[in-house]
């Protein structure tokens, strides 16, 4: 029987991405099979917030604090739904959006992105409107325009669902696995 190796750099990443999606919370990883034992402890209070801070660390960011924000709203089926949110405006030409729902990377996306999207699009286009910066314009910036030099992450924590009949991909997208 082979025994299973693990991989303690690929380990370190994901329990320090926990760790900034639980703030507060430590996380200690541990190698003993070498001497001496590599370890490595994560904690880190700010949560997504710091997260951010790690993503924009190689580069020039456009304001020094992240924007950060946190929410809670009754399901009407039941149960609480957590949703938290970090960004961050840096110089590079690129959007950097990882979201997350039960601390699983959705990198298909979902509703919570799109929903983010939508609304962050949206209240750009309106508070442009309202500065009076589109009068001798002729069309309104795009979403890309607006998310250019954006790094963000978006947290949902979903009530936990009765998941039978529902296939895998699915599960792995809206992370409702039980």
């Amino acid at each position: 029987m082979d025994a299973t190796k693990f991989n303690f750099d690929t380990l370190s990443n994901r329990l320090r991405e926990l760790a900034f999606l639980n703030k507060g919370l430590t996380i200690t990883l541990s190698d003993e099979r070498e001497d001496p034992a590599r370890e490595e402890k994560f904690h880190f209070s700010g949560g997504i917030a710091e997260f951010i801070k790690h993503l924009n660390r190689s580069k020039s960011v456009l304001h020094e604090k992240p924007i950060y924000f946190e929410g809670e709203r009754e399901m009407a089926n039941g149960g609480v739904l957590g949703m938290e949110v970090a960004l961050q405006y840096n110089d590079s030409y690129s959007e950097l959006v990882f979201s997350f729902a039960n601390n699983i990377n959705t990198v298909d996306g979902g509703s919570h992105l799109t929903a983010f999207r939508s609304a962050f699009d949206a209240n750009h286009q309106f508070a442009a409107q309202a500065a009076g910066l589109f009068k001798d314009v002729k069309e309104n910036l795009s979403g890309d325009d607006v998310r250019e030099g954006l790094s963000a992450v978006i947290s949902v924590k979903l009530p936990q669902r009765n998941s039978k009949g529902r296939p895998k991909a699915s599960l792995t997208r809206t992370s409702a696995a039980t």
